[in-house]
């Protein structure tokens, strides 16, 4: 099991990461630097634009009516109204997060560190081709192609408090929107020209009670999406192009929170609101229930072959790692997994002694990624219970995934002095390695570190 007190100290201040070589991250002290040594490509303008915003309240009197029912029915409605708020109690003690507002969920659920205040609500790269998608404060989706000057922007009545965006495999042109009370489909020609795509463009996926939807996952293929809701218990199975949808419906959880579905298209991970996750198996959509022993699946990903899942429970400070194995004569993404979760990395604080003193670092995970060759992990901290302070540093282990899995130290990846990293994601086809994309605050800008192939 690994330790951070095996990795190396994290970077000097005022030096941010630019790349690896040999094993090692090397730090630079300019945004130019960067540009020159690792040679990316800057996209022109500004990619991230931070909004201010003013919120107005109205306040409305009305005139009372005057009514007066007989005794009976005040005394009856009285109680009626009691019995309801008791049920509504109760069932707010079972599942405490159906007492938040919808936006506040969308903000407990996130895989973004404080979704509430970022600039950058979600973002996605397109799994083939050098563009992606990113959500801003206003609700608004913009869209960088490194081929094109053009960056459409998508906006659309129903396109409010943007949880997540992916872009559907082996297409160029959809992306889908996880939404306050929807989801929405963009249908974007990337050939085009147009600045602002028509509404028209974007079809409306909707079931009563399936909001606000946080999550959503692409199979590999395409054929399907999924959409999670954290108040609704059934898993969503979309076909878009038929506009209809399967509810996959399971006692226990509270709803759905996160979804991840497999590089190899066999399993898709689906957390619940409470301290249980699970494991379906896509063939005959069966499942496998994890129960946690402190809090919820925060988060999780897939090893490239689809045989590992790495997962982190909120309210540990540890990576937990389950293995799939498919049993001689079974089809694929058949068989079993692990009797139990292992743990393989230990994420408790350490300090750490730098030219410029003690540095400390450590606690929960927020979100990790794994990237498509299965050599790089990255994982966002977000410090410790009870008052979490936003890391700094992210780290970066090596990862082997056969003949035996291996998670090994390597380093930390670090930003500019004072920017937060808010959320992170592989390029999913870099053609030199991995390069790893990290959305940070307040600037609201993203940096990229490129890392070396094995």
């Amino acid at each position: 099991m690994n330790s951070l007190s095996l990795f190396p100290p994290p970077g000097p201040d005022g030096n941010i990461t630019l790349f690896e070589s040999n094993n090692e991250l090397v730090c630079g002290t300019s945004l130019g630097s960067r540009q020159k040594q690792v040679g990316i490509r800057s996209s022109a303008g500004n990619t991230f634009i931070l909004y201010s915003h003013v919120t107005f309240y109205l306040s409305v009197r009305a005139t009372p009516l005057k009514w007066e029912p007989m005794e009976w029915l005040t005394v009856g409605c009285s109680w009626t109204l009691a019995l309801l708020r008791w049920v509504s109690s109760f069932h707010g003690s079972l599942f405490p997060h159906l007492t938040l507002s919808s936006e506040d969920m969308v903000a407990e659920f996130s895989q973004v560190l404080d979704w509430s205040d970022c600039a950058v609500r979600a973002f996605a790269w397109h799994p083939h081709t050098d563009k992606f998608a990113v959500s801003l404060l206003d609700d608004s989706i913009r869209i960088y192609n490194s081929k094109s000057a053009t960056a459409p922007t998508l906006k659309h009545r129903l396109q409010r408090n943007v949880a997540a965006l992916q872009w559907k495999p082996l297409c160029a042109s959809a992306l889908a929107v996880a939404c306050h009370n929807c989801l929405l489909v963009w249908h974007v020609d990337p050939t085009s020209l147009s600045t602002r795509p028509s509404s028209g463009c974007a079809q409306v996926l909707s079931h009563p009670g399936h909001c606000p939807v946080t999550s959503i996952a692409w199979s590999p293929n395409g054929s399907l999406l999924l959409s999670a809701s954290p108040v609704d218990t059934a898993m969503m199975v979309w076909d878009v192009a038929g506009e209809s949808c399967v509810p996959l419906q399971r006692v226990g959880g509270g709803g759905v929170t996160f979804l991840s579905w497999s590089p190899d298209g066999s399993r898709v991970l689906a957390s619940t609101p409470s301290a249980l996750f699970r494991v379906w198996e896509t063939r005959t959509w069966t499942c496998e229930r994890w129960p946690c022993l402190k809090g919820r699946c925060q988060t999780g990903c897939w090893s490239p072959d689809g045989t590992r899942l790495l997962f982190s429970v909120q309210g540990e400070m540890v990576i937990y790692a389950l293995t799939f194995t498919d049993a001689p004569g079974e089809p694929h993404g058949w068989s079993g997994s692990s009797k139990a979760a292992a743990i393989v990395a230990d994420l408790s604080e350490t300090s750490f002694s730098t030219s410029q003193g003690q540095v400390r670092v450590g606690g929960q995970v927020q979100t990790m990624a794994w990237d498509p060759r299965g050599e790089r992990l990255a994982v966002l901290l977000k410090g410790t219970e009870p008052e979490p302070v936003i890391s700094q540093h992210i780290l970066l282990p090596v990862t082997r995934i056969s003949p035996i899995f291996e998670l090994l130290p390597c380093g930390f990846v670090k930003g500019e002095s004072g920017a937060e990293p808010r959320l992170l994601q592989f390029h999913p086809h870099f053609p030199n390695g991995a390069l790893l994309t990290v959305v940070k605050n307040p600037s609201s800008q993203h940096f990229t570190a490129a890392l070396q192939p094995y």
